[in-house]
């Protein structure tokens, strides 16, 4: 990977861009605007939104005027979006997604995601509900409504119950994944069957907690970097499109800034073994769902 704009390929022959812009917790509004529309200016092309960000709205709006006034094409982009808990099942989940599309106002969506799996703990029937939810995006990738399909925060039985229960193999797993909490197992799992994983919160969350650990800012110092920099280059060379989100232009810029050095085995051993530093940490096994 030389660039932002490089690509990773799906198990269906699509393409992946292997940096992309989150925007979970921006909700609606000017900022969230002018902030995916900076984003797309600096180079960034694979945007992921979810019904529950509520902001599909401006993720919308952004694409169309990043298109008036910088001549980024609709087709140049990777957007993504997910359907939610309460529209789990065959019928709810097609809903969702025409919900989805009015509100982002397009034509045909590059990615959609289940989500959050249902789990046992709150759902009997949580292999089937996930199937009959997962048979919708299958339906809708066969219309050629959807370019890709995929699941997120899925661990590794549920995908293999998924794979198990389907006729399409997801390509993507996005899944919770930053110095101090990497979901190794999942990953791992995904990756043997071809499945493509994104790294939410690529930080760990609100105040950005480990990008303040000794081990990472040590050796982001030896290459001349910032620890986020270092923070997505130790994902990248996992080979995991990381989603980093700033509504800061200089912080979209920097996070771009990750093609000029690599790290060494050690140190990427060394940040593989950095314990809890901050983040989420759901368990999708027992998080309410």
């Amino acid at each position: 990977m030389n660039s932002i704009t490089d690509t990773y390929e799906l198990h269906n022959g699509m393409k992946i861009p292997c940096i992309g812009y989150g925007t979970c917790a921006v909700p609606d509004g000017r900022d969230t605007l002018e902030g995916i529309k900076n984003a797309i200016k600096t180079g960034y092309r694979n945007i992921d939104t979810a019904a529950a960000y509520q902001n599909e709205t401006s993720v919308g709006e952004a694409i169309r005027q990043a298109a008036e006034e910088f001549g980024v094409k609709r087709e140049e982009l990777f957007i993504s979006t997910k359907a939610w808990h309460d529209h789990r099942g065959y019928e709810r989940t097609l809903q969702a997604f025409e919900e989805s599309m009015d509100k982002l106002g397009l034509e045909y969506l590059d990615l959609y995601l289940i989500h959050w799996p249902a789990n046992a703990k709150w759902h009997r029937d949580w292999r089937e509900l996930n199937a009959s939810t997962w048979k919708a995006l299958e339906e809708l990738y066969k219309a050629g409504r959807i370019r890709a399909i995929g699941v997120s925060n899925f661990l590794a039985h549920h995908v293999k119950a998924l794979i198990e229960d389907s006729e399409i193999k997801p390509m993507v797993n996005q899944i919770e994944y930053h110095p101090g909490f990497g979901q190794k197992e999942s990953a791992e799992y995904c990756q043997a069957n071809g499945i493509i994983v994104e790294a939410w919160s690529p930080f760990g969350g609100g105040g950005a907690a480990v990008l303040k650990n000794e081990e990472l800012n040590r050796i982001a110092v030896k290459y001349g970097k910032q620890p986020a920099q270092a923070a997505l280059r130790w994902l990248l060379q996992k080979q995991i499109v990381p989603l980093p989100k700033s509504v800061h232009v200089e912080r979209m810029i920097s996070n771009t800034e990750i093609f000029d050095f690599e790290l060494s085995a050690e140190d990427m051993e060394v940040i593989d073994h950095i314990p809890y530093c901050g983040g989420y940490m759901f368990d999708p096994d027992t998080a309410q769902s």
